[in-house]
């Protein structure tokens, strides 16, 4: 991910501050159309290392430790490929080398994550990141260890179809025909790879494909593309979707977004159309376009990424992680962000309904219906299991229905005070029956503002004021 390593966090807080400017969205996309796509097959998410993969050492990614063997490597990878495949729908993840990591005792290890992702039918996007002895400052420095490290990899994966091959993330201390000319030299000395398995980052900052595009050299490949707010600023809706389709130009055919994101932690309704919030609109314009002109995409993080202060990772983190050992799941932070990623993928034809399993974070239990009784009952938390007690449905209306859509939960009696009970009852579409579900793990009720909160004396659900507490806090699991 872009960024020199001194301002990278400190360039998301001054977007993160910044203020959208113009109208609210409008619901078509505005502006001519690039050439037709479809490389909607890419449906991945990165694995990043703690910290952002721009590192003078070996790439451990998250979740992973460096004293894992390959077969531990292979058994955790395992696990989050599978959360990524069952959470996200995702079926590609990319993966960084660089020269510490490849030709290594680490590189023994490292490859049980690639292996595993291609015995689960995965497609893997590995990509060499600016480690300070091939590259610095995103120029090659040094083209005998880019050559040797590519030469490894390649040696090792150049057979296998499922895996993609990145030359450079973020060349840009490279002019556009400087970089044509890099991986040129690169193709040229390995005439055994299909061009469609090869990514050209745009010249900079993965950003101007437009010239890859016109290098007929280049011909036959795809063409990587980043795409962030503190690139370019504040704007409205339709103004994110011009400046995406302007930065897509006619390459749409051959683009993969190989990194974009937003902040998952904060709370943000991406449902919002009306929102005049910068992310929010930034989201939902890429995903839009992104759906429109079929063109695959691999959301910056899954897992892993920049370490946000205040927590434990990425703020802009698709999936949070779980476990210890090989025993790792992943959960879901927020679910609105989770939908317009599946809708740019394709998955759906809008906001999916989606079964799930609440677990609160004080408790470690579930939310439950008692008996799974179809009678209005107060809800509890409960040892969480998979019967039909617990399976609740977020709808796209913002519902929490239960027992097959028979029952909603519902703050009784339409309370908007400390204690209101919470229950199950027959949906009526009150707003007293919908709910929003917050990347800071809060279930607030629309009518009051009030969070979803367990009684922790009588593990009981009800109401009260919102105050962050883990009593408060709440975890999609898929069942």
């Amino acid at each position: 991910m872009v960024r020199s390593r001194s301002s990278r966090y400190l360039t998301r807080l001054l977007a993160c501050a910044m203020v959208a400017l113009g109208a609210v969205p409008t619901a078509v996309l505005a502006g001519a159309s690039p050439a037709a796509a479809d490389t909607t097959a890419f449906r991945g998410v990165n694995w990043a290392r703690l910290g952002d993969n721009f590192h003078g050492g070996p790439l451990v990614l998250h979740g992973l430790s460096s004293s894992d063997s390959y077969a531990t490597v292979q058994a955790k990878a395992n696990a989050i490929y599978t959360g990524f495949q069952n959470n996200l729908g995702a079926n590609t993840v990319r993966l960084p080398i660089n020269t510490y990591t490849v030709g290594t005792s680490w590189w023994n290890s490292y490859t049980g994550a690639i292996d595993a992702a291609t015995a689960k039918g995965f497609k893997v996007v590995l990509s060499y990141w600016d480690d300070g002895v091939a590259a610095s400052g995103g120029r090659i420095v040094n083209t005998s260890a880019f050559n040797t490290m590519w030469n490894t990899v390649v040696a090792r994966y150049g057979g296998n179809d499922l895996v993609y091959f990145e030359p450079m993330n973020e060349p840009g201390g490279h002019s556009a025909a400087d970089w044509a000319n890099v991986v040129v030299n690169w193709l040229d000395a390995r005439p055994s790879i299909p061009r469609d398995r090869v990514f050209v980052s745009g010249a900079g900052l993965n950003t101007d494909i437009r010239s890859m595009c016109a290098d007929r050299r280049l011909d036959g490949t795809l063409v990587s593309l980043h795409h962030y707010t503190f690139f370019s600023g504040a704007k409205n809706y339709d103004q994110w979707v011009a400046f995406l389709r302007d930065a897509i130009g006619p390459c749409a055919g051959r683009t993969v977004m190989d990194e974009f994101g937003a902040p998952m932690d904060t709370g943000l309704n991406y449902h919002d159309a009306a929102s005049s919030d910068n992310f929010v609109r930034y989201f939902r314009a890429t995903t839009d376009v992104l759906r429109e002109l079929r063109i695959g995409s691999i959301y910056w993080p899954g897992l892993g990424g920049k370490v946000t202060a205040g927590q434990g990772d990425d703020w802009y983190a698709m999936q949070k992680l779980h476990g210890t050992g090989t025993n790792l799941t992943l959960s879901t932070p927020n679910a609105s962000g989770l939908d317009r990623l599946r809708y740019a993928w394709g998955l759906t034809g809008g906001v999916p309904d989606r079964v799930s399993r609440l677990r609160n974070v004080g408790t470690g239990q579930c939310l439950d219906i008692p008996g799974g009784t179809t009678a209005n009952i107060q809800v509890q938390v409960y040892a969480c299991n998979t019967s039909t007690a617990q399976r609740w449905t977020a709808t796209a209306g913002g519902q929490l229905t239960a027992l097959g859509g028979q029952r909603c939960l519902d703050a009784y009696n339409r309370g908007t005070t400390n204690g209101t009970v919470v229950g199950t009852y027959v949906c009526n579409g009150g707003d007293n029956q919908r709910w929003t579900i917050g990347g800071d793990g809060s279930i607030r009720s629309a009518l009051s503002g009030l969070c979803l909160d367990v009684n922790t004396t009588t593990l009981k659900v009800q109401l009260w004021a919102c105050w962050g507490g883990d009593n408060q806090k709440w975890q999609t699991e898929n069942i």
